[in-house]
C-alpha cells in the first residue's frame, strides 16, 4: 500500500518527527493556500471601494491612506512575532489563530460607520495579516524542500494575483449591489472552511520547549517602527515636515530602535535575532523586500483610485482595467516558479525581475488622465511580473541559507521588511498625492474661474482634500479634478523609481547559492538524530551557512566546544 495518506517518521533512539508525504502533503498544503486565499482576498476586496466607502463614512485623504496605513502597519509590527513564535511553539495553531483574529477584525470593521472605527478594526485585520503572511511561508518551508519550494512559491503569488483580481471584482460586485459593508464580511465562511482544513489536514512535528517571549525586544521595535511609519504618514499634512512633533516621533522612533538593538544583543531568545544580518543572503533580500512591498502595495492602493478619480470608471470597471499587473504577476510567478523548481536556477529571473520593476515604475510614472489605456495595460503587466519574479522568491533564497531554528524568524523579518516598506510608501505616496492634488486642483480652479465662475460653486470641499465623487461632478470640474489626479498619481509612481534601482543592485549581488533538497523539518529531524547519536552539537549547529562567507557563522556565546558532546 502507497503511504501517500501517512506521515513518514524520522526516528532516532528519542524521538519520532513526522513528515508529511504524497496525499497527505497535498491536502496540507491546499488547507495553506485557502487560508493564505482568504487573507489576500478579504485585504484586496475592498481596493478599488475604498474611495466610495471613504466617501460614504465622511472621510478625507487623509482618512484613505489611514485605513490602508493601519492595517500594513499592525501587518508589519506584528510580523515579527508571529515568526518568532513559530520558532518556539505550535506553528498550527498560530496560524489557526491569525486566521480568527483575521476574520473577527473584517466582520467587525465592516460595522463602520465613521472613519475611527474602520481604522481601529483595520488594526485588528493587520494583526491577523501578519500572522497568515509569515506563517505561510514558515509551514510551507517546513513541509517542501527549496529546490521543490520554487514551484509552491510560484502558486502562492498565483493566489495572490487571482485574489488580488478576484477580490476588487467581488467587492465591486458588493458595493454596486449590495452594499459596501459585505467586502467586510465575505471572509468569514471561507475562513471557517480554512480553520477545519488545516486542523483536518495539516500534521506538524511539534518541538516541546520552553517559551521564552521576548517582551522588550516586541515592545521597542513595535513602538520604534509605529512612530517612525505614523510620522511619514502625518508629516506635511497634520503638521509640518520640521516641527516639534517631527522631532518627537522621529527622535522618539529611532531611540526605542537604537536601545532595542541592545536588548535583542543580550536575551537569549531575541525577537529579530541581529546576526542574521551578518548573512549577506539575508540583509540584501530584506533590502530588496523595502522596494518590491512598496512596488506592490503602493500600485495596488493607487491604481484604484488613479481609473476611479482620473479616468472616471466605476468599482467593478476599475477591477477589471487593472487586470494587466495581476496578469504579469500570475503568469511570471507561476512559470518562474515551476522553471526554478526543475531547473535549480533562481538569480538569473530575479534579476530579470528586478529590471522589470524598474522599468515598469518609469512607465507607470508617466500616466496622465487621458493616456492610452494600452499603455497603461503594458506597463502594469511590467510592473506586475517584475513582482511575481522577485517577492516570493526573495523569501525562498533566505530559507534556503538559515539555520533550521531560526527559520520563521528569518522568513518573518523578510516578510516583515516588505511590509514596513509597503506600508511607508503608501503613507508617503498618499502625502505626495494628497499635497500635489491640492496644486494640481488650485492651478485647475483658477483657470476655471477665468472662463466659467459658475461651474466652481461647491468645489470647497475638494480644495480641502475631501474625496470627489466623479459622477457627481459637471462636466468642467470634473476634468479638473481628473487631470489633477491624474498627473499626481504618474508623479507618485516616477518618485518611487530609485527605491526600485536600489533593489537591483541588492538582487543583482545575492550569492548565487544552490537550493537545498531538505525541507525544514528535514533538517531539524536529521540534526536530532545525529545529536541523539553523539554526532552533533546541538548547540555549535545553530549556524547560518551563507556562501557569501568563508564558513559558518555562530551566533553569540554559541562557540565550538562548548556543547555537551564536546565536554571531556
Amino acid at each position: 500500500m502507497p503511504q501517500s495518506n501517512d506521515t513518514r517518521p524520522h526516528a532516532s533512539a528519542a524521538f519520532e518527527t513526522p513528515i508529511l508525504t504524497g496525499r497527505a502533503k497535498n491536502l496540507a498544503l491546499a488547507g495553506l493556500f485557502l487560508a493564505n486565499f482568504v487573507s489576500m482576498l478579504a485585504m484586496n476586496v475592498v481596493g478599488t471601494s475604498m474611495p466610495i466607502i471613504i466617501a460614504d463614512i465622511g472621510g478625507t485623504q487623509a482618512a484613505f491612506t489611514w485605513v490602508v496605513t493601519a492595517t500594513m502597519l499592525a501587518s508589519a509590527v506584528s510580523t515579527p512575532i508571529w515568526g518568532k513564535l513559530a520558532d518556539l511553539t505550535n506553528k498550527k495553531l498560530l496560524l489557526q489563530l491569525s486566521l480568527i483574529i483575521f476574520t473577527l477584525g473584517s466582520a467587525l470593521a465592516g460595522l463602520a460607520h465613521e472613519p475611527t472605527w474602520l481604522i481601529a478594526f483595520r488594526v485588528v485585520q493587520g494583526i491577523g495579516v501578519g500572522g497568515l503572511g509569515a506563517l505561510a511561508q514558515i509551514v510551507l518551508a517546513e513541509i517542501v524542500s527549496p529546490l521543490e519550494r520554487g514551484k509552491y512559491m510560484g502558486i502562492l503569488g498565483a493566489i495572490m494575483a487571482v485574489a488580488t483580481v478576484g477580490g476588487p471584482l467581488l467587492g465591486g460586485f458588493f458595493t454596486d449591489t449590495i452594499g459596501w459593508r459585505w467586502n467586510f464580511y465575505v471572509a468569514a465562511p471561507v475562513a471557517i472552511v480554512a480553520i477545519v482544513m488545516l486542523q483536518r489536514t495539516l500534521h506538524l512535528p511539534v518541538r516541546k520547549q520552553k517559551i521564552k517571549i521576548d517582551y522588550w525586544g516586541a515592545a521597542l521595535i513595535t513602538a520604534g517602527f509605529s512612530s517612525l511609519l505614523i510620522w511619514v504618514t502625518l508629516a506635511g499634512s497634520n503638521f509640518d515636515w520640521w516641527s516639534w512633533q517631527t522631532v518627537t516621533m522621529v527622535g522618539g522612533g529611532i531611540l526605542a530602535l537604537v536601545v532595542a538593538v541592545f536588548v535583542e544583543l543580550r536575551v537569549e531568545e531575541p525577537l529579530l535575532p541581529l546576526t542574521l544580518f551578518a548573512n549577506r543572503t539575508f540583509t540584501l533580500s530584506s533590502i530588496a523586500s523595502i522596494a518590491v512591498g512598496l512596488a506592490m502595495m503602493g500600485t495596488a492602493v493607487f491604481l484604484g483610485q488613479y481609473m476611479q478619480l482620473a479616468r472616471g470608471r466605476s468599482v467593478i470597471e476599475s477591477s477589471l482595467l487593472t487586470l494587466p499587473m495581476m496578469g504579469g504577476l500570475l503568469i511570471s510567478s507561476t512559470i518562474v516558479g515551476q522553471i526554478i523548481t526543475r531547473t535549480g536556477k533562481w538569480k538569473r529571473y530575479m534579476v530579470i525581475g528586478a529590471v522589470a520593476l524598474f522599468l515598469g515604475l518609469v512607465m507607470m510614472g508617466q500616466l496622465r488622465y487621458d493616456t492610452s489605456y494600452w499603455y497603461v495595460g503594458i506597463s502594469m503587466f511590467i510592473l506586475g511580473a517584475g513582482v511575481g519574479m522577485t517577492m516570493q522568491n526573495l523569501v525562498l533564497v533566505v530559507q534556503n541559507t538559515v539555520a533550521p531554528h531560526e527559520m520563521g524568524a528569518a522568513s518573518s523579518a523578510v516578510t516583515f521588511f516588505r511590509t514596513v516598506g509597503g506600508t511607508a510608501g503608501i503613507s508617503v505616496m498618499g502625502a505626495l498625492l494628497a499635497h500635489q492634488v491640492t496644486e494640481y486642483l488650485a492651478e485647475g480652479f483658477a483657470k476655471l474661474a477665468k472662463t466659467d465662475p459658475a461651474a466652481l460653486a461647491g468645489t470647497e470641499k475638494l480644495e480641502g482634500g475631501t474625496l470627489p465623487k466623479i459622477a457627481d461632478l459637471t462636466a468642467p470640474v470634473r476634468e479638473v479634478v481628473e487631470s489633477a489626479y491624474g498627473h499626481a498619481i504618474g508623479n507618485i509612481f516616477l518618485a518611487a523609481v530609485p527605491v526600485a534601482i536600489v533593489a537591483l543592485i541588492a538582487i543583482a549581488f545575492l550569492p548565487n547559492k544552490p537550493l537545498s533538497t531538505q525541507s525544514n523539518a528535514e533538517r531539524i529531524a536529521e540534526l536530532q538524530r545525529r545529536e541523539a547519536e553523539g554526532q552533533a552539537d546541538p548547540v555549535a549547529e545553530r549556524v547560518l551557512v551563507d556562501t557569501s562567507t568563508t564558513g559558518p557563522i555562530m551566533l553569540p556565546g554559541n562557540r565550538p566546544g562548548t556543547g555537551p558532546s564536546n565536554r571531556g
